[in-house]
């Protein structure tokens, strides 16, 4: 069954100019990067319990090398760059660096953790003795004492995206209207997050990679998981148990009514402030200092910005302990993170360059086509459709909600990508023009790109779509059936695999030296932040939430900024 409406076209206006030879070059500078999240596992298979490496860098200071919830979970980050592949050799690098000083650790190669002992085995992450350091600290005890330790330590990759600065100069006119070109920008990219919240519902299903979790997972008794084996819960057609009703999400929001608001980049920013300053009754009967510790940093809504659960943000960096709400005040959407990406088991890294691809055409996709405010019918038709294709997304004949009425959720994708083709035609006509003007990724003789790789990724993802069979979290399960594998064992197995490629891969020498001067540095940073901290920290986290747009905070003497 479907429903009569259809996603729109590309406006007709705005594909011409950025078609324009003048324009579309710099959609070929736009930028891309990727924060892989990846747990340390044992050898016996269980979350490991050591601390951060110290040879890796401190935590609190490393441009590359985090953690997120936990000691154990890693955080890789890469920085913006144009080409896929540069940002994923960025990437391996990180992993060769890695692999050099975890001993017989592995890193986990999906989502959804490993075998787990309840919460209390869940280490986590310490950033050293500064008042930013226990900040952070006392930030994730604050996230385990409300939602549990055990789902904070499902991982990711979150794909961040911007269009080139010059771009945006140009962008007035890409539209048709005028404006201070600062605040078109936020306006645009506000109305490319709520497209992609509208048709976020195809990420998990094209790209989920989590049918299926451990049973040390799983708290709740009363889900309808169903038994893979005695060791693993699945749903026969699900691509993301991340993202459905099981993973991380604010179970808050029925009791308190916090729901980000993106009409605008003000309305989104007040929505989070106020949930920041308001207070929570469910979580005040956990403390914020008891016996002398800090169980949260504070009773409110939302401790910080960051912990508000969504698929996709608009974020600006931020100077040191910057709150990200002001920043985004004060300097304008800097780029977008979509967060709703599985790590992909079968990929050593994670996710791969024709993914990137897809997801680049995607987000200009959301970007040019119309994106009215969203109304409660259809935030609710979002957050259905989301769990739906999440738990079920590869049932046949498994229908979403939408305006105009039902609509099967391969017919709905089918229209999707069938009207990103434009897009996708269109970088692969910019990344020919910088090929004419001297990539080495060109034709000798005609001056044109030897291949269309977005175009190439798109038709990937359409196979998809004709054959459910083909994405990934039915290939995960297919191969466990296989092999006769639980969640565990076969994400173990897929795990080493990936450790003997890494281990058995040099890495230059040149990048060894930066890597470790990287290190090196970020212990300094930390000292120095360290040795600079005069006020207690009470004082700190006072004046921490007393920032404002205008009178901001010096919260440290340290000059060290960090994103």
């Amino acid at each position: 069954m479907s429903g009569t409406a259809s996603p729109l076209a590309v406006p007709a206006h705005s594909y011409h100019a950025l078609a324009a030879s003048a324009l579309r070059p710099l959609l070929a500078a736009s930028r891309m990067g990727l924060e892989r999240e990846a747990l340390r596992v044992a050898p016996d298979g269980g979350i490991a319990r050591t601390p951060h490496p110290p040879a890796l860098g401190a935590a609190l200071t490393h441009p590359h090398i985090t953690t997120d919830f936990s000691e154990a979970l890693l955080e890789l980050v890469t920085p913006a760059l144009h080409d896929p592949a540069a940002v994923l050799a960025f990437l391996s690098d990180l992993h060769l660096f890695v692999y050099r000083h975890i001993a017989d650790e592995l890193l986990w190669a999906s989502s959804m953790p490993c075998v787990l002992g309840g919460g209390a085995g869940i280490p986590l992450a310490q950033y050293g003795s500064s008042n930013a350091g226990q900040m952070k600290t006392v930030y994730r005890r604050g996230l385990g004492n409300r939602y549990g330790r055990v789902m904070q330590v499902i991982a990711g990759v979150h794909f961040n995206f911007s269009l080139a600065e010059d771009l945006w100069q140009q962008w007035p006119a890409i539209i048709g209207t005028s404006g201070d070109p600062i605040a078109l920008r936020a306006d645009a990219y506000m109305g490319m997050i709520r497209n992609l919240q509208r048709l976020g519902w195809l990420v998990p299903y094209l790209f989920g990679a989590s049918p299926a979790v451990c049973k040390s997972f799983v708290q709740d008794a009363t889900n309808d998981l169903q038994s893979f084996d005695r060791t693993t819960y699945y749903h026969p057609y699900a691509t993301s148990l991340r993202m459905g009703d099981i993973g991380y999400q604010n179970r808050q929001e029925e009791g308190t009514g916090i729901k980000a608001n993106y009409d605008s980049l003000d309305a989104y920013i007040r929505s989070l402030t106020w949930a920041i300053e308001t207070p929570c009754p469910h979580y005040e009967g956990i403390g914020v200092k008891v016996n002398g510790r800090y169980e949260q940093l504070n009773d409110h809504v939302l401790q910080i910005e960051n912990e508000y659960y969504s698929t996709v943000r608009p974020k600006q960096l931020t100077d040191w302990m910057e709150r990200p709400t002001l920043a985004l005040r004060r300097r304008g959407i800097r780029y977008v993170e979509l967060r709703s990406v599985d790590v992909n088991a079968f990929e050593p890294l994670g996710i791969e360059a024709g993914q990137m691809r897809f997801l680049a055409s995607f987000m200009i996709y959301c970007l040019l086509i119309p994106s009215p405010r969203i109304a409660a019918r259809e935030r609710r038709w979002i957050d259905a459709n989301e769990v739906l294709a999440a738990h079920r997304g590869r049932e046949p004949g498994l229908c979403l909600e939408r305006a105009g009425g039902p609509v099967r959720l391969r017919d709905w994708a089918a229209e999707v990508l069938d009207a990103m083709w434009p897009v996708a035609e269109l970088l692969d006509a910019a990344l020919a023009d910088t090929a004419a003007a001297g990539s080495d990724a060109a034709d000798p003789a005609t001056g044109q790109r030897l291949d269309r790789p977005h175009v190439a990724a798109l038709r990937a993802q359409q196979e998809k779509i004709d054959e459910p069979e083909a994405t990934p979290s039915a290939r995960m399960l297919a191969a466990m059936r296989a092999s006769g594998e639980g969640f565990a064992e076969f994400t173990n197995r897929l795990s080493e695999q990936h450790r003997r490629k890494f281990q058995a891969e040099p890495l230059p020498p040149e990048r060894v030296a930066w890597l470790h001067r990287l290190a090196v540095s970020s212990h300094d940073r930390q000292r120095a932040i360290e040795a600079a901290d005069q006020i207690d920290f009470d004082e700190f986290l006072r004046r921490y939430f007393a920032q404002s747009e205008t009178q901001p905070v010096q919260l440290s003497l340290s000059p060290i900024e960090s994103g």
